[in-house]
């Protein structure tokens, strides 16, 4: 294994999750094409999907966290983009900390506070 590349989020409507996504991560993509979108966020690729079929019950069996230095303040943000609550920040051991939010098309976006995880 070489570490996480890619996460990919699928979206019932491409070009406005690629706006969406644009302003919450406070980037553009890299790629875009009608069939897909790629965002480099400090080296890991962020993907957009279009879906075939509008899921709007997407289930949670995966978690992925995108890491933050100020949880609440990167929370509250997504919040105020249009995201809705799946978990508030909690801390989860030692200095260790988690929120989860709703993207407006429903995927699960994690936010993580972890001071003990470095990149090599």
């Amino acid at each position: 294994m070489l570490g996480l590349r890619t996460v990919i989020y699928k979206v019932s409507d491409i070009e406005k999750a690629k706006d969406w996504y644009s302003k919450a991560f406070n980037t553009t993509p890299y790629f875009d094409e009608s069939f897909y979108v790629g965002f480099n966020i400090a080296g890991y690729e962020l993907g957009l999907q279009p879906e075939e079929t509008t899921v709007t019950d997407k289930p949670e069996s995966v978690l992925t966290y995108w890491g933050v230095d100020k949880i609440d303040k990167e929370y509250d943000r997504l919040l105020a983009f249009g995201a809705s609550k799946h978990e508030s920040p909690t801390n989860v051991g030692g200095e260790l900390v988690v929120a989860s939010v709703r993207d407006p098309w429903g995927n699960v976006i994690g936010l993580i506070y972890n001071p003990y995880f470095k990149l090599p």
